[in-house]
């Protein structure tokens, strides 16, 4: 016979262990990026809400898909532009890179084309403005903030209410993932964006991404005066592009070996593959589109191998 400790000690355990998914849940502020980067964070976003996790999104009035949204509390803001002077603006800017490729970082940075950048560093701004939104942000004791890091938004939030930051990203322009992890940058086999190298460079081509580079250094703080001048105003402190990227807690990257090439790591970067795109389809099985002749060749005795019982479970669209 247990003795009575034990008798009253099981069923208490029983109901930590029952309840424990409820006491690990926490509370989570998105600050998301709208188009096609939230086509793939809104799936994280939704699964974090369905395992039990209290989740605010906040997002500005005007957006081409984040208005569309789901079983969370959303907190929406408004901003200083229209949905036409966003649509406007973005289509000068994919009308230039359609006609010019950009061969280098300096000369996407430099094209006339960038108001579009400037609308949406804007409504940072227009968030920090709401007096009401930000009290109650300051007034909800979140764990942490979950954010895309592409208009830095997030990281002005997440330093304003002194939260650890979660980005979710496939990475960021310039050398500010690098400079902010203080990650190593092998500039002689990692090349630089925009550089069309590979991991294999002669000489010359070495000195061109070491180039390539300088030019980040010399002329990204640019391409973010605008959100640095809004943070610097929320802040009250003079702070740089580095400064908001610096307090990052951890990096998810979605990244693949096959997109990119291997470089050195710091280990609160986490690779989770992936890229920007609308969640696909369910698929057909592959019988509806193999030729009869592939399938009776493939099911032959002939043909035998590990490969037919992976075949079996392959879809196609």
């Amino acid at each position: 016979m247990a003795p009575a400790i034990l008798t009253g000690f099981l069923p208490l355990c029983m109901c930590m262990l029952l309840t424990s998914g409820f006491a690990e849940a926490g509370k989570l502020l998105v600050v998301p990026m709208d188009g096609s980067h939230w086509f793939t964070m809104r799936p994280v976003v939704e699964k974090l809400a369905h395992r039990g996790h209290e989740v605010v999104l906040v997002i500005p009035e005007v957006s081409w898909y984040l208005g569309s949204s789901f079983n969370l509390t959303v907190k929406t803001y408004s901003t200083s532009y229209t949905l036409e002077n966003l649509n406007s603006e973005f289509q000068k800017f994919s009308d230039f890179h359609w006609k010019t490729q950009p061969r280098s970082l300096l000369h996407m940075l430099m094209n006339p084309s960038n108001k579009a950048f400037d609308y949406l560093f804007s409504h940072c701004k227009s968030l920090f403005e709401d007096t009401k939104l930000v009290k109650y942000l300051k007034e909800s004791s979140f764990d942490a903030v979950f954010l895309d890091p592409f208009d830095m938004c997030g990281l002005i939030v997440a330093k304003y209410l002194s939260l650890p930051s979660v980005v979710f990203t496939r990475g960021v322009f310039c050398h500010y993932l690098e400079e902010s992890t203080q990650c190593p940058i092998a500039l002689s086999y990692v090349p630089r964006d925009f550089s069309g190298f590979s991991d294999v460079m002669t000489f010359g081509q070495r000195l061109w991404n070491h180039i390539r580079h300088l030019e980040e250094r010399l002329f990204c703080h640019y391409l973010f005066k605008n959100v640095v001048e809004i943070a610097s105003e929320v802040l009250q402190t003079p702070v740089t592009a580095s400064d908001l990227f610096s307090q990052i807690s951890i990096w998810l990257l979605r990244r693949d070996f096959v997109l990119n090439y291997p470089k050195p790591v710091m280990p609160n970067m986490v690779f989770i593959g992936g890229i920007n795109c609308y969640e696909g389809k369910p698929l057909s099985k592959i019988q509806t589109i193999l030729p009869r002749a592939v399938q009776d060749a493939l099911c032959s005795p002939a043909f035998s191998g590990p490969i037919l019982p992976a075949l079996s479970s392959v879809s196609a669209p």
